[in-house]
């Protein structure tokens, strides 16, 4: 069939069933006809026709395996690609079916037998990844992020995924590569990916980076304390006792009476100096709230 004669042969092929209902080849060209008009539904029609006649069509088969698979029919998608001689993907199908069904294990087996074939099948590395994700088996999750973000046509969802993996994991040097990576393929740097980055910069040593981003956060949203604490925090435990005491100030600046914020800074102050200035800060937060003094003796942090 030539281009755009797709509508006449479709007709011819189904007045030739009409007269000969068990014509095979007829409803089997019909199907792709159809398939090259987007007539899906006439497709399936004609290749389950075709399935009926010749349970063992191969090109039936691996088209029905297709749509079914296309059109999340998962079940059916399955069945068939277990059919299907003529299809090299079938593990992919069967893979990603399962994962769609949320049959994790499964997945990952027929995905990994897909790699096999296929060895730089993105979408197959970053399901296994995920899968692994979803079971909460990040360490086996990790490696097939990382691999799936090392190709071309890696998605920046799934190198902002990894970069927010490896941050959950402690690992903020790789946390911040992959959300510089995730930036610099386009993904959309809201408040919420601009605070994990920052974060992630502060437990990497990026100080510098991790203020330009948290600050640019504050900026946006400046009614909230939330990201000043947890920046206070961040830099403390990060032994940058005068970075924090900015936060902390900024803190005391927007509610001269947050207690929390004069308790950390006197942590501050008693880990950098003078001690005496810092104890008598957390003594005073302590007068302002009495729920702080179960603190002091440990020198934990207020929030």
């Amino acid at each position: 069939m030539k281009a755009g004669r797709f509508l006449p042969a479709s007709k011819a092929f189904e007045n030739a069933v009409k007269h000969n209902p068990s014509f095979t080849e007829a409803y089997l060209q019909n199907g792709f006809a159809a398939l090259q008009m987007r007539k899906v539904n006439l497709a399936l029609n004609s290749f389950e026709k075709v399935y009926a006649l010749e349970p063992n069509n191969p090109q039936a088969i691996k088209e029905l395996t297709e749509i079914y698979y296309n059109y999340r029919k998962l079940d059916k998608a399955i069945e068939f690609a277990n059919k299907c001689t003529q299809c090299s993907n079938a593990s992919f199908i069967k893979g990603m079916s399962y994962y769609r069904k949320e049959d994790y294990g499964e997945a990952v087996k027929h995905l990994q037998h897909a790699l096999k074939l296929d060895p730089a099948n993105a979408e197959a590395l970053y399901t296994i990844g995920r899968s692994y994700l979803d079971m909460d088996e990040y360490s086996k999750a990790i490696p097939f992020y990382e691999k799936a973000a090392e190709l071309e046509n890696a998605s920046s969802t799934w190198i902002y995924e990894l970069a927010l993996l490896s941050y959950n994991v402690g690992n903020y040097k790789n946390s911040v590569k992959y959300f510089a990576k995730a930036a610099e393929k386009g993904y959309t740097q809201s408040n919420d990916f601009d605070e994990n980055y920052g974060f992630a910069s502060f437990y990497a040593g990026n100080y510098d980076k991790g203020e330009e981003l948290i600050k640019e956060v504050w900026r946006k949203k400046p009614g909230n304390k939330e990201i000043l604490r947890d920046a206070a925090e961040a830099l403390y435990k990060k032994g940058q006792y005068d970075r924090s005491l900015m936060y902390c100030q900024k803190l005391m600046e927007l509610d001269n009476n947050d207690a929390k914020a004069l308790y950390q800074a006197g942590l501050n102050f008693i880990k950098k100096g003078p001690k005496e200035k810092g104890e008598k800060m957390c003594d005073k937060a302590i007068e302002m709230d009495s729920s702080l003094s179960s603190l002091r003796q440990k020198q934990e942090m207020p929030w």
